[in-house]
C-alpha cells in the first residue's frame, strides 16, 4: 500500500497482519480523493477508525492542513505514528488511541472532512454518523465506507446523503449539510 500523490506520493505505508484491519483497497481510495480532490488542500480532517491511517495520510499527502487520526487499538495507532514519520506528516498529525465515539462526544472544535470508517457490520457507523455531523463544519463533508449490504439513512442530523457509489463489496457514501448544494 502507497500513498498515491502529493508531497508523500510512492511512500509505502504499513499495515498490520492478520484480519484485526481491513485496509481500504487502492482503488477504493483512488475513488474516494476524486470524489473529495477540491475538499482536501488546506483543511482539518478527521479520520476516526484509522487503523493504518492511510485516508488521513493522502489526505495531508494531498494539502490537507491537519488530521486527527482515531483508533482503539494500540497497535494500530504504533502503525499510524511510524506512517506519518516514514512519510515525513507527523507534524501536521495528532494521532489519539481513543474509543471514537467517546471522542466525538467530547470534541467541540469541528473538521471540514470526516472519514468513517468503522469494523463492517459492528454498528459502530450508525452510532458514529450522527455524534460526526455535530463536529462538521456546515461546509464540510462526511464520508462513509461501508458494506454494499449496509443501507445508510436519508439524513442524519442536518447532513444528508448526497451521493452513493458502489466498488464491489464496497460502499462509499457521502453526506452534507442540507443547506449545501452539491
Amino acid at each position: 500500500m502507497r500513498v498515491i500523490t502529493g508531497i508523500a506520493r510512492g511512500r509505502r505505508l504499513t499495515t498490520r497482519e492478520g484480519l484485526e484491519t481491513r485496509p481500504t483497497p487502492e482503488r477504493v481510495k483512488e475513488a474516494i480523493f476524486s470524489i473529495i480532490q477540491f475538499r482536501i488542500e488546506g483543511r482539518s480532517v478527521l479520520d476516526a477508525f484509522a487503523g493504518s491511517g492511510q485516508l488521513g495520510i493522502e489526505a495531508l499527502s494531498r494539502g490537507a492542513a491537519h488530521v486527527d487520526f482515531l483508533d482503539s487499538d494500540r497497535k494500530s495507532v504504533e502503525i499510524i505514528k511510524k506512517n506519518l514519520n516514514t512519510t515525513g506528516l507527523a507534524a501536521s498529525a495528532s494521532v489519539y488511541q481513543a474509543d471514537a465515539l467517546l471522542f466525538l462526544r467530547g470534541r467541540t472544535t469541528p473538521y471540514d472532512l470526516c472519514f468513517l470508517d468503522p469494523p463492517y457490520h459492528t454498528g459502530l457507523l450508525q452510532q458514529a454518523l450522527p455524534l460526526c455531523t455535530a463536529v462538521t463544519k456546515p461546509s464540510g463533508m462526511i464520508l462513509c465506507e461501508h458494506p454494499v449490504d449496509e443501507k445508510m439513512p436519508e439524513v442524519c442530523g442536518d447532513f444528508v446523503r448526497c451521493r452513493a457509489y458502489h466498488y464491489g463489496k464496497v460502499a462509499l457514501t457521502t453526506y452534507v449539510h442540507k443547506d449545501v448544494e452539491e
